[in-house]
C-alpha cells in the first residue's frame, strides 16, 4: 500500500474514482481494488480539510448516487454488518466507529428539512426489506457500545496503519466518507461547528447512542411502527428466562445490571439522560427493574445533580431530568424508599451544608429549588407543573423530612403568596386604570393571577396530603408550619382554598394550642417534642379526607415534533468526526438548546 500517491485536488480526476461511482459493474476479483487501495492517502483531521474533501468528491458522490439504489440498500445492510458482526478489536476499532457515524450521516436528511420526515430513503430501507432482519442485533450491538465505553486503541494499533506519507486512499477517504457522503443525497456544503466539542473518552460509545437515539426516533412508516423503537420497547434482562411472545418482533436480551450502571456513570451527558428517558418512559422490563434497585441514589443522585445546575444546562437536558423525576413519582415504592436511603455531604449542594440527609428529602429541596428558579427566571408553566406533580406524587409518602426540607417546602408558599398578592395589587390598579382611560391597553393581570392560584392550591395540596397521611412522621413540616402560621390566614376564606385549608388550619389550631398551654419561649427541642406528643393526641378522623395526589407522565399527541429535532441537534453538537453546513440546516435554529 501507498505505492502511489493522491492529493485532494486530484480527486476529481482520479481513473479509479470515476470508475467506482461509474455505472460498469466490477467484479469482487478484479485488480482493480488493489489499484484502488494503493494509494496513499492522508486522512483528514479538520471540518477545513473535510469541506475541501467534499468540495473535490461532490462530482463522484454524485456519480454514485444517480441510479444506484439497489447499491444504496446494499451499502446500509453491509454497514449494519459491519457494526453487528465485526467483533470489537483494537484494529477494528476505527472500522466500527466510522461504518456508525456513515449510517449517521444516511439518516441526516433530516437536518435540512424544517418539517419532520415522515417519508424517505432512509425509511424505505431501515424499516422493511433486506435490512429489517438485523434491527434486534443493530439496537443491542449499540447498547451495548454504550454499555462497554471502550476508549480508542493506542496509535499503532488500528486497522489502517498510517504511516508517514500518510494512509491508503481507502482510509483517508473512509474517515470523511460519512462526512461527504450526504452530499449524494443533499448536495450540501460541510461546515464547522461554532466550537470544538472536547476529546471523548469512548468515540465509539458516543456514535453508537447517538445513531440508537436517531432510530428510536425515526417516525413510523405508513405501513409499518419503527423496528427500533419496537426493540427498544420490548428487550429484556438476560436473567430473564419467561419467553417471549409471539407478538413482539425484534425481542433480545441485555444484561440490565450493566445497562443500569453505566447510565448511571454518564448522566452528565443530553444523550445519556435522553436515552435513560426513553428507556424508563417505553421499557416496563427497564422500569420495573430499575424501580426494585437497592441503589436507586445511584442513579438519582446524577439526575439532581442536573436539575440543581439549572443555569448550566440547556433546557431540553433540564426537561427530560425532570421528566425522569416524574415517572420515578409514579411508584409508591420508590416514594417510601427514598427517604430510608441517608446521604452524607452533597458537595455540589452548595447553599447549606448538608452533613447528612435521606434522599427524599434532597430530592425534595432540589425540585423546590427549580420551581424558585423557574419563578424568577424563565417562568415556563410547563417546567413548574411537572415539578409540582413530582413533590404531589411524593407528599403522601413524606417520612421524616429535613428540617430544612420542611422549611423550603414552606419558604416556596411564602414566595407565591408574595407574589400572589403583588399580582392582585397589580390587577387592582389596573383595573382601576382601564375606568379613567379606554385608549392604552393593560397587562392580562387576570390570566397571571389565575395561574398563580393554581400554583398556590397545588402547594397547599401537597401540604394537605403530607398532614392527612403521615403527619406523624414529620414534626419538622408541623413545626414550620407554626413558625410561618400568619402565611396561611389570608386563605382560609379564599374560595378558591377554603376547601384545601380546613385541615391545614387544623393542624395549626391544634398544635399552637398545646404550645401556648406549655409556656413562652420554648426551645426548638421542646417545640419538636410537643409536636411529637401532640400527633399522637390530635383525632385523625377530624381531618377531612381528599383524593389521593396522582400524576402521571404522558407524552404530547406528536412527541416527535419535540424529539426529533432535539435529538439532531445532538448528533449535530455532539458526534465525533462529522460537521454539517450550519447554514444548510433547517430542522432547528442554531442557537436553540
Amino acid at each position: 500500500m501507498g505505492s502511489n500517491s493522491s492529493r485532494i485536488s486530484d480527486l476529481p480526476k482520479n481513473e479509479y474514482l470515476k470508475k467506482l461511482s461509474g455505472t460498469e459493474s466490477v467484479s469482487e476479483n478484479d485488480p482493480f481494488w488493489n489499484q484502488l487501495l494503493s494509494f496513499s492517502f492522508p486522512a483528514p483531521t479538520s471540518s477545513t480539510e473535510l469541506k475541501l474533501l467534499e468540495e473535490a468528491t461532490i462530482s463522484v458522490c454524485r456519480s454514485l448516487g444517480c441510479d444506484s439504489e439497489d447499491l444504496l440498500e446494499e451499502l446500509v445492510c453491509c454497514l449494519m454488518q459491519l457494526i453487528t458482526d465485526v467483533p470489537l478489536l483494537d484494529i477494528t476499532y476505527d472500522i466500527s466507529v466510522e461504518a456508525i457515524s456513515t449510517m449517521v450521516v444516511f439518516l441526516s436528511c433530516q437536518l435540512f428539512h424544517k418539517e419532520v420526515l415522515r417519508q424517505s430513503i432512509s425509511h424505505k430501507y431501515l424499516m422493511r426489506g433486506r435490512c429489517l432482519p438485523y434491527t434486534s442485533k443493530l439496537v443491542k450491538t449499540l447498547l451495548y457500545n454504550f454499555i462497554r465505553q471502550e476508549k480508542p486503541p493506542p496509535p499503532g494499533a488500528h486497522v489502517f496503519s498510517q504511516q508517514s506519507e500518510g494512509g491508503g486512499l481507502l482510509y483517508g477517504l473512509a474517515s470523511g466518507v460519512a462526512t461527504g457522503l450526504w452530499t449524494v443525497f443533499t448536495l450540501g456544503g460541510v461546515g464547522s461547528k461554532a466550537a470544538a466539542a472536547p476529546a471523548l473518552a469512548s468515540p465509539l460509545a458516543n456514535q453508537s447512542l447517538l445513531l440508537l437515539l436517531v432510530l428510536a426516533n425515526l417516525t413510523d412508516a405508513a405501513d409499518a411502527p419503527n423496528p427500533y423503537r419496537q426493540a427498544i420497547m420490548s428487550f429484556k434482562n438476560t436473567q430473564d428466562n419467561s419467553p417471549f411472545p409471539s407478538s413482539i418482533p425484534h425481542a433480545f436480551q441485555i444484561n440490565f445490571n450493566s445497562l443500569y450502571t453505566a447510565l448511571c456513570e454518564q448522566q452528565t451527558s443530553d444523550q445519556a439522560t435522553l436515552l435513560l428517558y426513553t428507556l424508563l418512559h417505553q421499557n416496563s422490563n427497564i422500569r420495573t427493574y430499575m424501580l426494585a434497585r437497592t441503589d436507586m441514589e445511584s442513579l438519582v443522585l446524577p439526575i439532581l445533580e442536573i436539575l440543581y445546575h439549572v443555569e448550566e444546562r440547556n433546557s431540553h437536558h433540564v426537561y427530560m431530568a425532570l421528566i425522569i423525576l416524574l415517572i420515578l413519582t409514579e411508584d409508591d415504592g420508590f416514594n417510601r424508599s427514598i427517604h430510608e436511603v441517608i446521604l452524607k455531604n452533597i458537595t455540589w449542594y452548595s447553599e447549606r451544608v448538608l452533613t447528612e440527609i435521606s434522599l427524599g428529602s434532597l430530592l425534595i429541596l432540589v425540585v423546590i429549588r427549580t420551581i424558585q428558579y423557574n419563578m424568577t427566571r424563565t417562568r415556563d408553566k410547563y417546567l413548574h407543573t411537572n415539578c409540582l406533580a413530582a413533590l404531589a406524587n411524593m407528599s403522601a409518602q413524606f417520612r421524616s423530612l429535613h428540617q430544612y426540607a420542611a422549611q423550603r417546602i414552606i419558604s416556596l408558599f411564602s414566595l407565591l403568596s408574595k407574589k400572589h398578592n403583588k399580582v392582585l395589587e397589580q390587577a387592582t390598579q389596573s383595573l382601576r386604570g382601564s375606568l379613567s382611560s379606554n385608549d392604552v391597553p393593560l397587562p392580562d393581570y387576570a390570566q397571571d393571577l389565575n395561574v398563580i392560584e393554581e400554583v398556590i392550591r397545588m402547594m397547599l395540596e401537597i401540604i394537605n396530603s403530607c398532614l392527612t397521611n403521615s403527619l406523624h412522621h414529620n414534626p419538622n413540616l408541623v413545626y414550620a408550619l407554626l413558625y410561618k402560621r400568619d402565611l396561611f390566614e389570608q386563605f382560609q376564606t379564599h374560595p378558591s382554598f377554603q376547601d384545601i385549608m380546613q385541615n391545614i388550619d387544623l393542624v395549626i389550631n391544634f398544635f399552637n394550642s398545646r404550645l401556648l398551654q406549655a409556656g413562652a419561649e420554648l426551645s426548638v427541642e421542646r417545640v419538636l417534642e410537643i409536636i411529637k406528643q401532640g400527633v399522637v393526641a390530635l383525632p385523625k378522623d377530624r381531618l377531612k379526607k381528599f383524593p389521593e395526589l396522582k400524576f402521571k407522565y404522558v407524552e404530547e399527541e406528536q412527541p416527535e415534533e419535540f424529539f426529533i429535532p432535539y435529538v439532531w441537534s445532538l448528533v449535530y453538537n455532539s458526534a465525533v468526526g462529522l460537521y454539517w453546513n450550519a447554514q444548510d440546516i433547517q430542522l432547528f435554529t442554531m442557537d436553540s438548546d
